[in-house]
């Protein structure tokens, strides 16, 4: 069996458990690809030995029977990894060396029991929607992808931008606001949710689009099927306002015009026994914690 392993960086008291990782899938006698910063990180930092069979940068890089694909950190690391494989097929299971995520969601404690379950093919792989942003600068190049949210935001401190908001041409409304979300599922535990948006569950096939801090009372979030195509016309006083895919962010000037599209493929990722959507939300959120439920 061949995993590919993505990471970032690691803080110094996680290595002995990424030592432990390297040491269960050796056992097992996994060979590995290793994302080639986090190896050269690896290396330079902490001097972690792990026999690999190989690096990759991009999903190019990696043979055709990598089966899984591991990431190592919390969500904002699992959206990085499953992005820059995004060229291939390949089911991602999120490790989580520090808090518990919605997609980094086995943490250290769980690694044995996880890898396990995996090599026994306990679990299910549930795909993902990703949004795709076209504009006319192509900002972001061939990466103009984002599995939680596109969001749109005042760049400035001072006033409030329009966003003019179409729905496979049709007009839905203008919202003046500090910014517009538009949000997958996965997304809906994110940045929308944190200004009010509902939350969706994974399988879901709508997309939510929630204003953030509208000067009128009454907009509220509305969810939409995912099928459709939105387009947004962005105006304001400045002369720019910011447009973010997920963690990534750019510059845009004023009058803007974005489309926003499901893309034309998902993001698999593996749901292992005791780790479902609902069970997430309990324990992320503190749902039931109250002593009086």
């Amino acid at each position: 069996m061949i995993i590919a392993i993505f990471g970032i960086n690691i803080e110094p008291a996680f290595t002995p458990d990424l030592a432990k990782l390297f040491s269960l899938l050796k056992d097992r006698q996994i060979n590995i690809y290793i994302y080639k910063p986090f190896f050269d990180f690896l290396q330079s930092n902490y001097s972690l030995k792990a026999e690999v069979a190989g690096v990759f940068t991009s999903g190019k890089d990696l043979p055709d029977d990598v089966e899984f694909l591991f990431s190592i950190g919390g969500d904002g690391t699992f959206l990085q990894s499953v992005l820059t494989v995004k060229n291939k097929s390949i089911p991602a299971v999120g490790i989580n060396l520090g808090r518990l995520g919605f997609l980094s969601d086995i943490s250290r404690d769980d690694m044995h029991e996880a890898i396990d379950q995996i090599l026994n093919q306990q679990f299910q792989i549930e795909e993902r929607s990703v949004l795709c942003l076209k504009e006319k600068g192509a900002l972001f190049g061939d990466f103009n992808y984002a599995i939680n949210e596109i969001a749109v935001t005042k760049l400035d401190t001072s006033s409030m931008i329009n966003i003019h908001t179409y729905l496979n041409d049709d007009y839905l409304s203008t919202y003046w606001a500090d910014g517009l979300i538009i949000s997958t599922p996965t997304g809906s535990t994110a940045y929308s949710m944190s200004v009010g948006g509902p939350i969706l569950t994974p399988d879901s096939k709508n997309l939510v689009i929630t204003p953030i801090a509208p000067h009128n009372l009454t907009v509220r979030p509305i969810v939409v099927p995912e099928n459709v195509s939105i387009r947004l016309q962005v105006e304001g006083r400045g002369s720019q306002f910011l447009a973010s895919l997920d963690s990534r962010s750019e510059a845009i000037h004023f009058p803007g015009e974005l489309h926003i599209s499901k893309a034309d493929f998902h993001v698999k990722t593996l749901k292992l026994p005791g780790h479902g959507f609902f069970n997430t939300l309990r324990n992320k959120l503190m749902w039931g914690a109250d002593r009086r439920n």
